[in-house]
């Protein structure tokens, strides 16, 4: 991809983000996600109805009359991305692939994150760790996170979700904000990495996935390639048992999702490419 085609394709991302994140999400997002404390800001003159206990005695005493402490919530947070960029990401059988999906949630968040004076970083993951770059505050670090979003080229097209997850515990000491954004199409066990990461961390799954993952439709004998890992196959959608033994196949892997998180009591939002995410994340802030 071209600089000048790049540059386009940022400045569209960032013009439909912001615009959801001025107007839908900067509230919801605040909301939803606690300060880690309250901290002392000023004492003014006690008002009809303040709590007795928040008296400052001492400025009381120096001024004879009642004065009270005022805190107010310590508000900086971090935001983590943590975003799958396996090739099974590049699949989509309408208008974009998952990548594209994944890729706005990624900048929605950010945006919401920045109006709120916020941290973010990103974690980019296949396999392996891809791409890590630390939390900081500012517009122009979120429009570089946008930038690798789109044109990052991973090493790998397989999927590690243990690996990532050990990777977010190891170099983020403090609490955090995470959306683990994926298909979460992999085939290593992450039970024990999910468990470490969500003690520390107000960590939420977000799965995207495209509607022909879910079942194939009957065109007859179809060639398939694992996008992951390459392999090819021929199935023959027009057998009614081999269409069952897919979507078997599939809803196993989403029972071990949905699980997996449900014991760490994370939040989960599913997300098909075709629906809004942006319902789908109103609704999950307002759940909270």
């Amino acid at each position: 991809m071209d600089t000048k085609e790049l540059l386009k394709k940022v400045r569209k991302i960032e013009i439909k983000s912001r615009r959801l994140s001025d107007h839908l999400f900067s509230g919801a997002y605040h909301t939803s996600f606690k300060g880690r404390g309250m901290t002392f800001s000023e004492v003014r003159q006690y008002q009809f109805g303040d709590d007795v206990r928040a008296i400052d005695w001492n400025v009381t005493a120096r001024y004879n009359e009642p004065y009270v402490k005022v805190f107010e919530e310590e508000r900086e947070l971090t935001l983590m991305l943590m975003v799958d960029v396996s090739g099974s990401e590049h699949f989509g059988t309408g208008q974009q692939f998952k990548r594209d999906t994944i890729t706005e949630i990624a900048a929605t968040l950010a945006f919401s994150a920045t109006q709120n004076n916020d941290k973010i970083g990103l974690i980019l993951f296949s396999d392996q760790i891809e791409l890590y770059i630390p939390p900081k505050k500012g517009k122009s670090h979120v429009l570089r996170l946008i930038r690798e979003l789109i044109e990052f080229v991973p090493q790998s097209r397989k999927t590690n979700v243990s690996k990532a997850l050990q990777f977010l515990s190891a170099t983020q000491k403090k609490k955090a904000i995470v959306f683990m954004i994926s298909d979460f199409i992999s085939p290593e066990d992450y039970e024990k990495s999910l468990k470490i990461a969500a003690k520390k961390h107000d960590l939420t799954g977000v799965r995207v996935y495209d509607i022909r993952e879910t079942q194939l439709p009957n065109v007859g004998l179809v060639q398939f390639e694992d996008a992951e890992t390459g392999a090819l196959m021929t199935i023959d959608t027009g057998s009614k048992k081999q269409r069952q033994h897919y979507e078997k196949h599939y809803l196993e892997r989403v029972a071990i999702f949905k699980e997996l998180f449900s014991k760490c009591g994370l939040g989960v939002i599913h997300n098909r490419v075709d629906e809004s995410y942006v319902t789908k994340l109103l609704t999950y802030f307002q759940s909270r």
